[in-house]
């Protein structure tokens, strides 16, 4: 997966603070906080590039903790806490990533299951009359989003990858200005514009 702008910014950000806390001498503690956030710069960003084989390496369902899944596939898009304790972490892979990890978390603080949310079967849950939020739970986070002020909607759309002749299509879902769902439809991904 190709790494976005906003992590490759972050990154680099890291380093020149780095080179300005070396260059400028500061003291031990400065260079140890310097070197923390440097730490956890690249983990971030490695965590937001690593392939899915590692980034779900090692975590079983009912014995993995919310701990070890923050630690092995980093910090969530999105974590929603339930009334019943559980919990649901949202992973997108990318901001035109064709999978998102839905991660739930049990009452107990151990993982439940981990579900690709971008399939068919999610996709016909989506119903006219839904919420955006109602939509983001299942579904994750879009990615695009697009208004057209005329028509007055707004469309979420999420690459995924469907098959068929052309692997990798968007599924999208329009809003009406009372922020429910309208209708869905589908559109081809474009290639070499």
């Amino acid at each position: 997966m190709k790494p976005t702008f906003s992590s490759t910014r972050s990154l680099a950000l890291a380093c020149a603070v780095m080179a300005a806390f070396t260059l400028s001498g500061c003291d031990d503690h400065q260079f140890d906080a310097m070197l923390d956030f440097v730490r956890r710069g690249f983990k971030a960003f490695f965590d937001s590039v690593k392939p899915d084989a590692l980034l779900l390496k090692g975590l079983t369902p009912g014995v993995s903790t919310l701990d070890q899944v923050r630690e092995q596939m980093g910090k969530p898009e999105t974590e929603r806490v339930f009334d019943d304790g559980s919990r649901r972490l949202e992973y997108p892979r990318g901001p035109q990533g064709v999978k998102t990890w839905m991660v739930d978390i049990g009452p107990n603080g151990r993982l439940v299951a981990i579900t690709q949310a971008l399939t068919a079967e999610n996709f016909a849950k989506i119903r006219v009359g839904m919420s955006e939020d109602e939509v983001r739970r299942l579904l994750g986070k879009p990615g695009e989003v697009a208004a057209y002020r005329l028509k007055k909607e707004t469309v979420w759309s999420w690459k995924w990858l469907e098959g068929g002749v052309t692997p990798e299509a968007f599924f999208n879902v329009h809003f009406g200005p009372d922020g429910r769902v309208t209708t869905t439809s589908r559109s081809d991904v474009m290639r070499g514009r």
